[in-house]
C-alpha cells in the first residue's frame, strides 16, 4: 500500500500560498469542475455553484474587498491597500458557493459539507493536473457586502476562495500524522477508555 501512487498523491497534498501563472484553462478547468461535481450529494441537490475570477476580475474583487472593509469602518490606507491586493496573489480565484435549499432528508449542514467537498475536489483536481492552490476564507468570505457584490442570494453562502495557479517553488514537506491521535475503535476493547 505504501507504494500506491494514488495514495501517495493524497497523503502528500498541501496548500500552496505562493502561486504564479499559468492557471488551468480550457479542458483542464472543465475536468476540474467535473471532479467537483462528483462529491457526496444527498438527494442530488447539487448545492453548490462557482464563480471563476481571472485577469481584471481579480482587481474588481480587490475593490469589492476594500468597499466591504470601508463599510465596516476600516480607514487605514495601508490596510486597505493590502486588502485590495489579496486577490492578486494567484492568477485565478474560484469562489465556491453553497446553495442551501429546503429538503426533508438533506439538512443544510449536509449541503454545506457537499459544497466543501466540491471545493476540496477542485483543489485535488488542480494538483492532479500539475497546478496548486490554497483554500482561503477570512472575514471577506462571511461579509454580506462581499456576498451581495458577488451576486449571492439569501440562501447562498461563500464556502471559500480557492486561489489556483502554478506553485512558486517546491511543495513544503509535511510530516505524517500519527493516526492514533484521531482514530479509535468503537466499541473500545475492554479496559480501554471509551
Amino acid at each position: 500500500m505504501a507504494d500506491n501512487p494514488n495514495l501517495a498523491f493524497l497523503q502528500q497534498r498541501n496548500a500552496a500560498a505562493r502561486l504564479l501563472d499559468p492557471a488551468p484553462s480550457g479542458d483542464e478547468l472543465e475536468a476540474m469542475f467535473q471532479a467537483a461535481f462528483r462529491v457526496p450529494d444527498h438527494g442530488r441537490l447539487q448545492p453548490w455553484r462557482f464563480l471563476q475570477i481571472e485577469g481584471a476580475g481579480r482587481e474588481r474583487l480587490g475593490d469589492l474587498f476594500v468597499s466591504a472593509a470601508s463599510t465596516d469602518g476600516e480607514e487605514d490606507s495601508e490596510k486597505l491597500a493590502k486588502i485590495r491586493s489579496k486577490p492578486l496573489r494567484a492568477p485565478m480565484i474560484v469562489v465556491v458557493i453553497a446553495c442551501i435549499s429546503e429538503h426533508p432528508k438533506a439538512p443544510p449542514v449536509e449541503q454545506r459539507l457537499s459544497a466543501g467537498c466540491a471545493a476540496h475536489n477542485l483543489l485535488l483536481a488542480a494538483e492532479a493536473l500539475g497546478y496548486a492552490g490554497i483554500w482561503r476564507t477570512g472575514g471577506m468570505a462571511f461579509n454580506r457586502h462581499v456576498m451581495d457584490g458577488l451576486g449571492l442570494v439569501a440562501n447562498e453562502e461563500i464556502v471559500g476562495f480557492l486561489y489556483i495557479g502554478s506553485r512558486n517553488g517546491k511543495a513544503k514537506p509535511i510530516a505524517p500524522v500519527d493516526s492514533r491521535r484521531f482514530v479509535s475503535q468503537w466499541p473500545p476493547a475492554s479496559g480501554e477508555a471509551g
